[in-house]
């Protein structure tokens, strides 16, 4: 396997911590020390169908962003399906799986200057199928950053944690980066959470600053977490959603939740609801709704459709009920979308100011 090229492996102590932020960030600040880069994550779990591939959607975003020139199926060489583990269990095929992440990472590194390996979750993720973070990172001959959220003593436990995973693979860690800080607070867990991880032997690389526009989903993504239809055809899917409103109640109250930012809920067959909305959205106006998700598999009659088929914002239609959507709507799990161009844009000056890539660059 190549063992030349410079490389890093970010990894985390939970689940959606900011990983992909981090990477997508890091990509673009490190271009300038690397002009060609590669990006890998070798054990992916949330995937899309491309060609009859199974491609993680975190690969699938870098190659959108920043068009790697790298195999996109190289790029996310294991996808943890369903039934993969159950499979591993019953037969293991640990030299097979091995195999494939180090073929993968030489296709990827191929003419490239560096590249960028992303992990799964904490440490642990993926032992019991004998690939965690940290074997990961091994077989990848990688250093590590982990990537951590705000605080000062809860960042630090985890990262103990972590970091005895990695130390037992011999695995080094170039230093932690803690996500997701109110901005007046960066200064105070800067220099305790330094301290804190200097008794740990550990670098703190950076604190990057919470902004509320990286939580938020856009109508595009809960249209596909819904698995919903789209019903007309408005200029875009991507607008921010600040709020959401359950239209349960009469039309006239239900006007004056009608902002700039909401997502309104509502069933199929409330048309003085949705006759009420088509009213007071108009095409170019700022403070338009976000959009509006039809419940219960519920299509408006005729005239009422014909109207919502003219609206400028997106009309969805989910098989749900109410309840079920609104409940789905708040757990979903925000990932930035290629399309996502502010969000990007965002992140991109975020790490570049916040985050010491000579300190990385140097450490390699």
């Amino acid at each position: 396997m190549n063992t030349t090229t410079p490389r890093v492996f970010i990894a985390a102590t939970r689940q959606n911590e900011g990983k992909t932020t981090t990477s997508l960030g890091l990509i673009a600040a490190l271009q300038k020390k690397f002009p060609r880069i590669g990006y890998i994550k070798p054990v992916g779990q949330r995937f899309v169908e491309i060609e009859e591939q199974k491609i993680d959607e975190d690969s699938v975003l870098m190659d959108s962003v920043y068009r790697l020139n790298c195999p996109l199926v190289d790029m996310s060489p294991i996808a943890v399906e369903p039934t993969f583990t159950r499979k591993y269990l019953t037969h293991a095929n640990n030299e097979v799986l091995v195999k494939k992440i180090q073929d993968s990472f030489d296709r990827v590194a191929w003419e490239k200057d560096f590249v960028l390996c992303e992990g799964s979750g904490h440490a642990g993720v993926g032992a019991v199928f004998d690939l965690s973070n940290a074997q990961v990172a091994k077989i990848l001959g990688a250093k590590v950053i982990i990537v951590s959220q705000g605080g000062i003593g809860k960042p630090i436990d985890e990262v103990a944690l972590n970091q005895a995973l990695f130390q037992r693979e011999g695995v080094e860690i170039i230093g932690v980066i803690i996500n997701k800080v109110k901005e007046e607070k960066i200064p105070e867990i800067t220099r305790f959470v330094r301290s804190g991880l200097k008794r740990k032997g550990l670098d703190l690389l950076g604190v990057l600053p919470h902004h509320e526009i990286l939580c938020q989903p856009t109508v595009g993504l809960i249209a596909e977490e819904l698995r919903a239809e789209l019903l007309n055809s408005p200029p875009t899917t991507n607008t921010l959603v600040d709020d959401v409103v359950v239209g349960a109640m009469g039309a006239q109250n239900a006007m004056q939740f009608f902002k700039r930012g909401v997502l309104l809920i509502t069933p199929g067959d409330r048309e003085d609801i949705l006759l009420a909305a088509g009213a007071m959205t108009t095409p170019g106006n700022p403070e338009n709704m976000a959009g509006i998700v039809l419940t219960g598999g519920l299509r408006p009659g005729d005239n009422v459709m014909k109207a919502l088929r003219t609206m400028p914002i997106p009309v969805l239609l989910a098989k749900a009920d109410s309840y079920q959507v609104a409940s789905k709507v708040h757990d979903t799990i925000v990932k930035t979308r290629p399309a996502d161009a502010e969000k990007i844009s965002l992140i991109r000056d975020i790490v570049a100011k916040h985050i010491n890539v000579k300190k990385i660059i140097d450490s390699l």
